[in-house]
């Protein structure tokens, strides 16, 4: 099409004539000049139309695709201090005017009409920070434990019961049979686990449960990881090393992101707390929360928990036998879940029964442990309840690319 180089480039190659492209984000007129700002991945520039027999014949509106050829020159006037001055401008492709959905930086359109115009939201700069953190994420996940010895596995996302019991699974007609879309990886990085030692996923997983909330979605990616030759601590050590590995790298990488969000990011501090279950009961009830031992905490608890905790990331452990052993609590909100898992057939068989579910339609999950299956543990973080925390968002669909809900299958 055209030998393109990204703005950022051509902010380095003053003087030299090359070809950028990308959007028109706004257009002005002075005198006798006309002024474009353009973006693309890298950033914008401005680009000064002093010969306006260049501009294109009909105008320009926003998001109108372009390419322009010219040179970068340094400038005093440019809020960059660089401007572009063209030798041609040529229109790739015009936007339909008005645009549904405001991606200005200060954007006023309501979060529905947002995601009913994803793919433009995603030209707005605070949603481009947003994933652009979100991606940072994911990438120093992978990094730093594939770095650490674990070896990234691909589970089945179609199974054939369901992997952690409950009645909030989704299910689908496969073939002659009935199957169901996985509500977690679990019994997949299990079997792994017990072979490769160290294994680590990122899934979709699916629960039908009826939620409406802002820290709910019906559709999420998970982070695990499963580990044999571990316990509880050892997990838990972990996932505070790479946690505030994680959060660490967006701080140095994502420092512009971070900027355009409003978030001055606090990277925890190593090692993380551990409260008890029964310490967590007894704080909140001293605080005047209506909680007794062996319920759940909702979520305004989660906060006022780290606020009497007066830490920002700590873990809940020894938890009741019916819950997860512990929990990770970071900004309030709980973010992750693990335990260490039973290994041994004849148990795994009877605690299955417990939730009320058949033993029998486990048994190629249950008989992975009758051949040499070790202990091991293991946890998840949900992707996109650590983004909104991370990017200080207050509901959960600003953080996933295309949320799905009870309400919401499109787009």
């Amino acid at each position: 099409m055209f030998d393109r180089v990204y703005i950022a480039e051509a902010k380095q190659r003053i003087g030299e004539q090359v070809t950028i492209a990308g959007w028109v984000v706004r257009t002005r007129d002075l005198a006798k000049i006309r002024f474009i700002v353009m973006r693309d991945r890298t950033g914008e520039i401005q680009v000064t139309v002093k010969n306006l027999d260049l501009f294109p014949e009909g105008g320009l509106g926003r998001e109108d695709v372009i390419a322009v050829t010219g040179k970068a020159s340094q400038s005093r006037i440019a809020n960059a201090g660089i401007e572009f001055f063209p030798d041609s401008i040529e229109v790739v492709n015009k936007s339909r005017q008005p645009l549904p959905v405001d991606i200005a930086e200060t954007s006023q359109s309501e979060l529905e009409t947002r995601l009913n115009w994803r793919f433009l939201d995603f030209r707005a700069p605070q949603t481009r920070a947003i994933f652009t953190i979100q991606n940072r994420l994911l990438t120093t996940f992978r990094g730093w434990l594939t770095e650490n010895g674990y070896t990234e596995i691909q589970n089945p996302c179609i199974i054939s019961s369901a992997s952690e019991g409950g009645a909030d699974l989704f299910g689908l007609p496969y073939f002659e049979k009935q199957a169901y879309l996985a509500q977690s990886p679990q019994l997949y990085k299990q079997m792994c686990a017990i072979s490769f030692e160290k294994v680590f996923t990122v899934t979709p997983v699916w629960r039908a449960e009826k939620f409406n909330t802002p820290t709910h979605l019906n559709e999420i990616r998970q982070m695990d990881i499963e580990q044999a030759f571990a316990d509880d601590e050892a997990v838990m050590k972990v996932l505070e090393k790479i946690l505030v590995h994680m959060l660490g790298d967006v701080k140095e990488r994502c420092a512009e992101e971070l900027k355009v969000l409003g978030r001055d990011l606090v990277v925890p501090e190593l090692p993380f707390r551990r409260v008890t279950y029964t310490e967590a009961i007894e704080l909140l009830q001293k605080a005047g929360e209506p909680i007794n031992w062996g319920d759940d905490f909702t979520k305004p608890q989660e906060r006022r928990m780290m606020e009497l905790v007066g830490e920002q990331a700590f873990f809940l452990k020894d938890w009741p036998a019916a819950q997860k052993a512990f929990y990770c609590i970071y900004g309030g909100i709980e973010i992750s879940s693990g335990t260490q898992r039973i290994h041994i057939p004849e148990l795994l068989r009877e605690r299955i029964g417990k939730k009320g579910l058949h033993p029998e339609n486990f048994e190629s999950y249950i008989e992975a442990f009758a051949y040499g299956a070790p202990p091991h543990a293991g946890w998840s973080i949900g992707l996109e309840r650590l983004t909104m925390i991370v990017t200080g968002k207050d509901n959960i669909r600003e953080c996933c690319m295309f949320p799905r809900d009870r309400e919401r299958l499109t787009p």
